[in-house]
């Protein structure tokens, strides 16, 4: 008797952005409860749990409007994320190698006039 093994958590999050992606359509959580199971074999039970860690990690936007919640996430929002993230990491790249030029010029200014001793040990 084989047993099916069900999806990790990052396969469910990832299939779960795809249906968001391939629709490019606002959702309410009974509407994902019916399509994720049915196109990702995502379990109905989790799918609550998953939305919501896609909305707590800012992938997925979420709105309150009345008294439904409405979910959606656009494939151009997560390209814009990547962009400000990659640009963020090459500002902090440019400013550690310029740390790095100022730190090694105050060095080479200390040793100018100073020698170097050798001590021995007895």
């Amino acid at each position: 008797m084989s047993k099916k093994k069900g999806l990790s958590v990052e396969e469910k999050r990832s299939r779960m952005m795809e249906i968001f992606f391939e629709t490019k359509d606002v959702f309410q959580l009974k509407d994902m409860e019916k399509i994720a199971p049915k196109e990702k074999g995502i379990t109905a039970m989790s799918v609550k749990d998953v939305l919501q860690s896609l909305v707590d990690d800012g992938m997925v936007d979420c709105e309150r409007i009345g008294t439904s919640n409405y979910y959606w996430a656009f494939p151009s929002k997560a390209l814009h994320a990547r962009k400000r993230k990659l640009e963020a990491l090459e500002s902090q790249l440019s400013e550690g190698n310029q740390k790095q030029a100022n730190l090694q010029k105050s060095i080479e200014k200390a040793k100018i006039g100073r020698h170097e001793t050798v001590k021995q040990i007895k």
